[in-house]
């Protein structure tokens, strides 16, 4: 496993995330298993939200961790509040972030979360409320560390006004086929494809130059959440560099698509949303491998991109 500090936010963290909206679909102890497993493999960060299972999978994993011998303090424990699908909006008010991250330590039977992350804009936040929460949230002791989620530049630069603390994740979307957090740069100013559009205003940069780590999330996923490009038959020639390369570095295909993502200078962590251990497994085979910068080109390339 490889390890980084993340700059203003928590040190000598697996670049492997373990993400918990799964959980719910696993029984107690089953969940302390895939926790063993994810530790074994040298794992120690756990990706959650209040959202996910609506509470259950922070209930399980906290229920789960003491079936363990796994001491809290090994552990990097995140998550995220803002999504509040029960009442069709997103509340990123003071009154919400404060009552979501007691509630969420309740669940995970925990006195503080290491990281906490604000889940997609909410389009009418305050940024002073925002502010009033964060502070009142580092004294107290129950957060340590604060970043957002899904959130644009400008959003965060907002944030980054009337906020003390740091913003030191953003977690955003990005795979092989999924690569449009860096596509644009490649096509600027070409009128000729549409990935020449800049849709996220130039976030990856900003986030590099802001010291914010970037999380990728669904890193083997086409589409938004259409199925997974490994093995997938409308994905020929990617799953042909995939190959050859599994063969070239003895992993398999799902850790060279993961590796891919580890090779970005960005620095970035990778969210593992698998609750199958043989998959996990894969996920944390991606470290092991330093993919070269024209291995880098070749899969960029097979996943049907085209230098200009």
């Amino acid at each position: 496993m490889q390890y980084q500090n993340i700059k203003n936010g928590p040190s000598e963290v697996s670049r492997i995330i373990l993400g918990c909206m799964r959980m719910p679909s696993l029984s107690v102890q089953e969940v302390a298993r895939q926790i063993e497993k994810a530790v074994e493999g040298g794992i120690n960060f756990f990706d959650h939200a209040t959202c996910y299972g609506r509470g259950e999978a922070e209930k399980r994993f906290g229920d789960a961790l003491r079936e363990t011998s796994i001491k809290r303090e090994d552990l990097r424990i995140q998550s995220k509040c803002g999504l509040c699908f029960e009442r069709n909006e997103f509340d990123w008010t003071k009154e919400n972030i404060l009552t979501s991250v007691d509630e969420s330590l309740q669940r995970l039977k925990m006195d503080y979360l290491d990281v906490l992350l604000l889940h997609r804009p909410d389009l009418i936040y305050d940024p002073e409320e925002v502010a009033e929460a964060f502070e009142a949230l580092e004294k107290s002791g129950k957060v340590r560390f604060f970043g957002v989620s899904n959130v644009p530049m400008m959003q965060l630069k907002v944030l980054k006004k009337f906020v003390k603390q740091p913003l030191s994740i953003n977690q955003l979307q990005l795979s092989i086929t999924a690569s449009q957090l860096i596509d644009q740069t490649l096509y600027v100013n070409d009128l000729t494809t549409d990935l020449s559009l800049d849709r996220d205003n130039g976030l990856l940069d900003y986030c590099r130059l802001e010291d914010i780590t970037i999380q990728a999330w669904s890193p083997l996923q086409f589409g938004k959440f259409e199925g997974c490009f490994v093995d997938h038959p409308d994905f020929p020639e990617l799953n042909q560099a995939l190959s050859e390369l599994a063969e070239k570095y003895k992993v398999s295909k799902t850790a060279i698509a993961i590796a891919w993502i580890l090779r970005h200078p960005a620095k970035m962590q990778v969210i593992a949303g698998t609750m199958n251990p043989k998959h996990l497994e894969d996920y944390c085979e991606a470290t092991k491998v330093e993919l070269t910068h024209h291995e880098w080109y070749q899969l960029y390339l097979a996943s049907g991109k085209k230098l200009p």
